[in-house]
């Protein structure tokens, strides 16, 4: 017995992990949907993201991005920061806030997470709970919601036309915090700050350059302001010409996603 309870806590605490790919199945069958854009999906007549973005309605069904995204990644972004001696402490995932009534401290937690699939779309999602677990789900289902798809491409003069970038500078701007992404040759990383690090990798993106200006302690708004910015990337026309000399590729590489028809 004490074994069995050994092995139960150690599966308890790999499925709290707050990296990777989710634990649960998506079970299609099951899932009943409530829109007309999540009928469709379920139905086949709808078997691409792409399709989805392109229809212009918004997703209100996170059943619908794991349907048609089967190797959708998340992760958990530092948002908060433990207790510790003279205001130390490790960052941390929760970030608690407490309102002060007369019963007392009723403590409030809020999470934000980011996921991709490493190949052109990217979400952000914030959850705010009394608990932990329901900010963590409101979190990932936000993220999911809020998937965008992005352009990349090399506008660096040292490098040559391929996608391990994006295609030219863009600024994002989240109250006092503002970020500014800049194309990078190959080879150079993400030269970027570490939680902004997390989103452009589950983006896609493999080199970049960038300028942080303002509280960029505040990672709520850097992650914001950085998300802002990939969303430029996709309302800036460009010359068939220069598609072709910054290696200018929007969404997935191939062209297709994976989808639960295939």
């Amino acid at each position: 017995m004490v074994g069995a309870e050994k092995q139960l806590r150690k599966g308890k605490l790999k499925e709290d992990l707050p990296r990777g790919i989710a634990k649960k199945s998506f079970d299609k069958e099951a899932w009943k949907p409530k829109t007309e854009l999540g009928r469709k999906v379920k139905s086949g007549e709808i078997k691409l993201m792409e399709e989805v973005i392109g229809s212009g309605k918004k997703i209100l069904e996170s059943e619908i991005i794991d349907a048609l995204l089967q190797n959708l990644e998340s992760e958990f972004i530092n948002i908060g920061q433990s207790k510790g001696k003279f205001g130390g402490g490790k960052r941390n995932i929760w970030r608690q806030t407490q309102k002060k009534t007369k019963e007392g401290n009723k403590p409030k937690f809020s999470a934000m997470i980011v996921v991709g699939n490493k190949d052109g779309y990217v979400g952000l999602g914030r959850g705010k709970a009394k608990e932990t677990m329901p900010a963590r789900e409101k979190a990932l289902r936000q993220a999911k919601l809020n998937i965008i798809k992005i352009v990349r491409g090399c506008g660096s003069w040292e490098g040559q036309p391929a996608p391990n970038s994006i295609p030219f500078a863009v600024d994002g701007k989240c109250g006092s915090v503002r970020i500014r992404l800049m194309p990078a040759p190959n080879g150079t990383g993400l030269c970027v700050e570490n939680e902004c690090k997390k989103m452009l990798a589950l983006a896609g993106i493999k080199d970049i350059y960038s300028k942080t200006f303002g509280q960029t302690k505040v990672k709520i708004n850097l992650l914001q302001a950085c998300f802002s910015a990939l969303k430029k990337l996709s309302s800036v026309k460009i010359d068939q010409d220069q598609m072709s000399k910054l290696g200018y590729v929007e969404g997935p590489l191939n062209g297709k996603e994976e989808s639960s028809s295939n």
